[in-house]
């Protein structure tokens, strides 16, 4: 079947004759039996003198630095490979063979003759935009090659798309500069090529892009313009074969033809082959422009121009007038308002600072880290081009902000405009972040609808505009190490602005930051035992600044399975552009807040799981488990070991990584940062943390936590209890599972969860942690065995969130249903938990994180054993709170849970002496802050 487009027209293309070999004289030279001969650029020594002084000057003048990763190709001698670039210039083609040659490509400005096909093209280049391109502009190259592609069915035509950014500066919508660089159809004047080499020259990137194969595209294209399936052999074989002579029909496609003239058939349409050639064309031209986009970013208007724009528009025009009604000023002091809340928020984007802080930084992490090691990036790369990016990373620290943007800069693509709270716009930091792409919203803004309009506004310019965006969806760093719940306000604005207007698809790429020692690593633990948090300004810098000098291993960016906002419309049935273009206060219906909030932990939880299992953190797990968290250096290794493989043969997601430095190398590599050491004993090396270290150590060990929290709950069933039925184990399991999924957003779904354990109950039995006696019961080692002593360290990390849960259900109970509030049951709870962390434990502070209060009541609200006051906040409980509560003495030992009992048993006087105290505190904490 012939294409529609392709019907009675007919163009020449060079065949052999019947009376003419097929082949070329034997004497043409072959290369592994291939009859492809590379032949040089060009025989003429005037122009392989040119071409070799040019390639040395451009390789002084210019070092370009390449983008993503080499293209691989097939071991196939047979294939023809073309590079294809958008504008003609000498000095990229230049550019191209001098990077094909130093990568060890097939080389680009070497000639490429197969004679059976009757090829012979003097550069493996082809120029979309090509000054000798005629007949509407097409280019010859591709030309010939579509045309030898639709008569060889055996031909493999290989093409590589190469952009090449001469400078990576956002164009201006209008400036002098985007006219003296702009990429036109005309051949690049001399001034032009040297004005890149001479300015840009050292701030050159080029990237290859995945190779296409040729004959795919044409039939893709062919397909496409027909409404039935076509085959490209068909296509090419269904016309009449005609011998002539004719060359009336010759076009710019057939010019360089091999040797003396050759006779021609008819094999298709002139007209027809042009229009093919021209959807090639563009087809590839679109895919580069969106390459270019991908690594540029959107054009930039000036910063006052979009202020106004974002005052003037319909959205915000009827945002002032609702504010000058509500509060009764006149529509100029409301536009005044709407007008300094978006320059308070609004970046400045400058490249002068984006290159200054890239040299800084690239300084810097060799400063403070051993590597950046970053993973997953290529799924990334793979949806720039197509997607709106909105990257939400997980919070452990200031540096998040400049990590990830290096990160993704350094990679090749656009910067992302990130969300920064406005503790960060102090004087001198706060406008340089400001240059960097930084926007600054005000903490909380909750009741002032005008600020809410202009933020939403913005944020749906940016979308629009299809600028990556950036916000930490945890709202804060997260103290503990843990993840924080999900704040849904930036969120909301997302799919707000996507159900206004849609431009491209919005997908949400979940990232997981992993530090190996971090720097505000003592504050944190000051916070956490109550010391007031410290405001951010330059002071602060420059006391961070000190601790330059100290080794803070490595740092881990992790890029987890991306998350499509489509996917979730569809789940939820959300249709597209369901609210008015025009307007920012219209509410998200039901079904699209459940989907916001659907997101937000599926956002969490994909974090998770490309949660990269580090020394640090494997080291942590493994010590703070340990009685006075210390080990014998061979129980040590073995303890490691048995964590590396538990986490490598059953994996907790496909994303996460595990480190695969061996035991003692994790070991010494712990003491050379300072966080453990080695005790010499002549029984044998003892392990154990460093001074002081503990409560520091706690925060790496909560990065990882998740990956082995079911293994620990399951070995501290069997542990605690000798012997379980297997049928019990999972019932128990069910129960408090749910408490455990909110508080570390574990991704396991409940209606699975019977299977998830059977397979962890297994890898324990494997790993000879757990001995199974037949008819579904379920054992312990025998004592004092090597396995039993893992067993009891690996049973160690789930008790602490237990004893959380249990002296929680404690208080709850003694006090009685109707008679606290939630923040009084979190404020109490907390305070428990700071003094039963003094008195029993080690006193590490997470252990009484209100986040994990605050999570545990919402579990209990959400599964129906709690139920809150909608106006006075009162929980209200039934029996079921204490069936829970008993679930906890098959996991925590009967001394344990005695303490808790005392130490939840509170009366009527300590309890509101408790809550006025507390009262006052924030009361004065807030009077610091104003």
């Amino acid at each position: 079947m012939i294409p529609k487009f392709l019907k009675k027209r007919i163009f020449k293309a060079p065949v052999v004759s019947g009376n003419t070999p097929a082949t070329e004289p034997s004497d043409t030279p072959k290369i592994d039996g291939s009859p492809i001969v590379p032949t040089p650029y060009t025989n003429a020594p005037i122009n392989q003198l040119y071409r070799k002084i040019s390639g040395q000057m451009l390789d002084v003048a210019v070092k370009p630095k390449l983008l993503g990763e080499l293209p691989e190709f097939d071991q196939d001698d047979q294939t023809l490979r073309f590079y294809v670039l958008q504008d003609y210039s000498r000095s990229n083609s230049i550019l191209i063979d001098l990077q094909t040659q130093e990568h060890k490509l097939p080389p680009a400005l070497v000639g490429v003759n197969d004679s059976a096909h009757n090829i012979k093209e003097n550069a493996a280049i082809i120029f979309l935009h090509h000054p000798h391109a005629k007949e509407n502009q097409l280019s010859p190259r591709l030309s010939r090659l579509v045309s030898a592609v639709l008569q060889y069915p055996e031909l493999k035509v290989r093409l590589v798309p190469v952009s090449i950014l001469w400078g990576r500066a956002p164009e201006k919508e209008d400036s002098l500069f985007k006219l003296l660089t702009a990429d036109n159809w005309q051949d690049p004047s001399i001034t032009k090529q040297l004005f890149n080499i001479g300015v840009m020259g050292r701030d050159t990137f080029i990237q290859f892009h995945p190779p296409q194969d040729l004959r795919t595209l044409i039939n893709d294209s062919l397909k496409d313009d027909d409404d039935e399936p076509t085959d490209l052999n068909s296509a090419i074989f269904e016309s009449t074969i005609l011998d002539t002579n004719a060359s009336d029909a010759t076009d710019s496609a057939t010019e360089n033809t091999i040797g003396v003239a050759p006779n021609y058939t008819v094999v298709a349409a002139t007209d027809g082959n042009r229009e093919l050639v021209r959807s090639l064309q563009q087809q590839l031209n679109i895919y580069l422009d969106k390459q270019r986009a991908s690594m540029l970013g959107p054009d930039l208007s000036d910063r006052r121009n979009l202020v106004d724009k974002l005052v003037y528009s319909p959205a915000i025009k009827h945002a002032i007038e609702a504010e000058a009604a509500e509060t009764g000023t006149s529509p100029r002091e409301a536009r005044l308002l709407a007008k300094s809340y978006a320059n308070e928020m609004v970046n400045d984007y400058s490249h002068a600072i984006i290159r200054g802080f890239y040299k800084f930084l690239t300084w810097l992490w060799t400063q403070l880290y051993d590597g950046v090691e970053v993973h997953h990036f290529e799924r990334v790369r793979e949806l720039a081009a197509d997607y709106e990016l909105v990257y939400v990373p997980c919070h452990r620290s200031h540096v998040d902000y400049l990590l990830l943007s290096y990160v993704i800069y350094k990679r090749g693509l656009s910067i992302p405009y990130v969300a920064a709270g406005d503790n960060l716009d102090v004087p001198v930091l706060g406008p340089i972040l400001r240059g960097a792409v930084a926007f600054y919203i005000r903490r909380s803004f909750r009741g002032n609808a005008l600020y809410t309009a202009v933020l939403r506004e913005y944020m749906h310019t940016l979308i629009t505009r299809n600028t990556p965006i950036e916000y930490f969806i945890e709202g804060g760093r997260s103290r503990s190490g843990r993840l924080l719940p999900p704040k849904m306000g930036m969120l909301a604005m997302t799919v707000h602005s996507q159900l206004r207007q849609s431009n491209k698809p919005v997908v949400f790429i979940p990232t997981y930051i992993g530090y190996e020692r971090i720097m505000e690593g003592g504050t944190y633990i000051g916070e956490l035992k109550g010391k007031p948090k410290e405001s951010e300004s330059l002071l602060g810098l420059l006391k961070v600044g000190r601790k330059i000098e100290r080794i803070f291993g490595n740092v881990h960016l992790s890029f987890g399975t991306p998350l499509h906002l489509t996917d979730f419309m569809a789940k939820f049935d959300v249709p597209e552009n369901s609210l008015p273009a025009d307007r920012t206060d219209t509410p998200l219906d039901d079904k699209a807040s459940a989907m916001v909030d659907n997101i937000g932990v599926k956002v969490m939880q994909h974090i998770n799981k490309a949660a990269v299992v580090t020394p640090v953190s494997l080291l942590s797990l493994v010590l703070l488990s340990a009685p006075k968290s210390a080990l014998d250096e061979d129980i040590c290794r073995e303890q490691i070991a048995l964590y590396q493989g538990l986490a490598q043969q059953l994996p907790y997601s496909s994303d996460t990584v595990v480190t695969d430095m061996s035991p003692q190398q994790i070991i010494d590599y712990g003491i050379k940062l300072k966080l453990i050491e080695r005790i010499p004993h002549i029984l044998g090396d003892i392990i154990q943390i460093a001074g002081k270290q503990a409560a520091l150590l706690s925060y790496f060990r909560n990065n990882i936590l998740h990956v082995f929290i079911l293994l620990s709950f399951l070995a501290a069933l069997v542990a605690r209890n000798g012997r379980i039925e297997r049928s019990r184990l999972d019932n128990i399991a069910m129960q408090l599972y749910p408490f455990l999924q909110s508080e570390l957003f574990l991704y396991y779904p409940a209606h699975g969860l019977a299977d998830t354990l059977n397979k962890k109950v297994d890898s324990l039995i494997a790993h000879g942690l757990i001995v199974e006696l037949g008819d579904g019961m379920l054992s312990v080692p025998e004592a004092n065995s090597r396995c039993y002593q893992q067993l009891q360290v690996l049973a160690t990390p789930v008790e602490q969130s237990l004893e959380r849960y249990f002296m929680t259900l404690a208080l709850l109970a003694q006090q009685g249903s109707g008679n606290l509030t939630e923040n009084e049951v979190v404020d109490l709870c907390h305070l428990l938990g700071q003094r039963l962390s003094v008195l029993y434990a080690d006193d590490i502070p997470d252990f009484f994180d209100r986040a994990l209060f605050t999570s545990f009541l919402g579990a209990l609200t959400r599964l129906d054993y709690l139920q809150k006051d909608a106006e006075t906040g009162i929980l209200t409980f039934d029996q079921r709170i204490n069936d829970i509560a008993h679930h906890a003495k098959y996991v925590l030992r009967p001394e344990m849970m005695q303490i808790l009992h005392q130490v939840a048993s509170l009366n009527e006087e300590e309890i509101a002496h408790a809550i006025t105290e507390i009262s006052n505190k924030k009361q004065r904490k807030f009077g610091r802050k104003r």
